[in-house]
């Protein structure tokens, strides 16, 4: 059976309320849980810590640059933008997170958060007192591990773009990242749907609208991949890990 096209949900994909014993089937802290080798206590101490927030709708923003940091939280369906907007009134987007990832872990280090975090989409979240979360981790080792390398993650997708990439690289690398993140979370890794404009992607990559979309239609013409308005199925993944690799390794 083919796994389910993101962003449409269904039983292995769809994040429920978890028990006692069990995280909702997205969760970002699922790692953290019982492969940690957390007891029964310690994963029912976590799981009361959380707090169902939505549905947000597309333009519901979770929090804005500037707003105290007082929690993390973690998407259970849908698609979140974060993005900074610089004196001049241009935005900058920073990144996409979905099912199963995190946001508002760089508002840490200030006790602000310095981004914005808005809905693409219907987005429902999981959010954690990060004041509480934090004398938990201290006594869980796993789980302050954990938190540890959700953090690394988003200063690694940063520094992807940092090189002096092609256009081909960007997207292929952008494309190929975002089939292997939907793939950990139980979704196809060859067909899904680029729920953000192309304009934001274009953003993202630091490349122009136009460019963007200039590759993406090459890309299919080459036979590398099939588009259907905002759906894209891979076709020729070897390719794309090939030009993707010198960012994603």
């Amino acid at each position: 059976m083919n796994a389910t096209t993101f962003p449409r949900q269904d039983a292995s994909t769809l994040a429920d309320d978890g028990d006692a014993l069990h995280f909702c089937s997205t969760c970002a802290f699922s790692q953290a849980c019982m492969a940690e080798g957390m007891a029964k206590s310690d994963l029912l101490d976590l799981h009361m810590l959380v707090e169902h927030v939505g549905p947000l709708r597309a333009g519901d923003h979770v929090f804005r640059a500037g707003d105290a940091f007082e929690a993390i939280a973690a998407v259970r369906s849908g698609t979140v933008k974060t993005y900074t907007v610089d004196r001049d009134g241009h935005e900058h987007v920073l990144g996409f997170y979905f099912p199963g990832e995190v946001i508002g872990l760089d508002g840490i280090h200030d006790d602000r958060y310095p981004c914005n975090a808005v809905a693409l989409d219907t987005v429902m979240l999981c959010r954690f007192s990060f004041p509480k979360i934090s004398v938990l981790a201290a006594q869980l080792p796993g789980l302050q591990k954990h938190l540890f390398r959700l953090l690394s993650r988003d200063i690694g997708r940063a520094a992807l773009l940092a090189g002096d990439w092609t256009a081909d690289q960007r997207m292929a690398a952008f494309l190929v990242g975002l089939s292997r993140r939907l793939a950990a979370r139980g979704f196809s890794p060859s067909r899904f749907q680029l729920t953000m404009p192309r304009t934001d992607i274009a953003n993202y990559l630091r490349l122009a609208p136009e460019t963007v979309s200039r590759v993406l239609r090459r890309f299919q013409e080459n036979g590398l991949l099939r588009l259907d308005r905002r759906e894209v199925e891979l076709l020729q993944r070897a390719d794309l890990d090939a030009l993707a690799e010198p960012l994603l390794g």
